[in-house]
């Protein structure tokens, strides 16, 4: 079975057994987490297409870790100004093991 979640702003294609990561999502480490954002929901038969989302879809995934990802540099300079400026950021990330997609359709 494939579903395309919705969580962070962003859109991923997932299956069972998957892990993801995402940006950091309100959950403790080990804890099981239900994502209702679901886009679309199919299995080999079957393709469901939500309008925006696919109504009694969910997908049950586990907490397996929330860190900071790598550090993402940002460069800017203004020629003949004398201008140049670096700075980093690094993200709060957590990564994710899917564990079920639940369609009761």
């Amino acid at each position: 079975m494939l579903a395309v979640i919705e969580t962070g702003g962003k859109q991923y294609r997932v299956k069972n057994g998957q892990m993801i990561k995402v940006e950091k999502v309100a959950a403790e480490k080990g804890e099981t987490i239900d994502i209702d954002r679901v886009l679309m929901v199919s299995d080999d038969d079957n393709t469901v297409i939500g309008k925006p989302f696919v109504e009694g879809a969910k997908v049950r995934a586990k907490v397996l870790d929330t860190y900071k990802d790598r550090k993402v540099l940002v460069f800017r300079k203004k020629p003949r100004k004398g201008f140049k400026s670096l700075r980093g950021h690094r993200q709060l990330v957590s990564k994710l093991l899917i564990e079920d997609i639940v369609y009761g359709g």
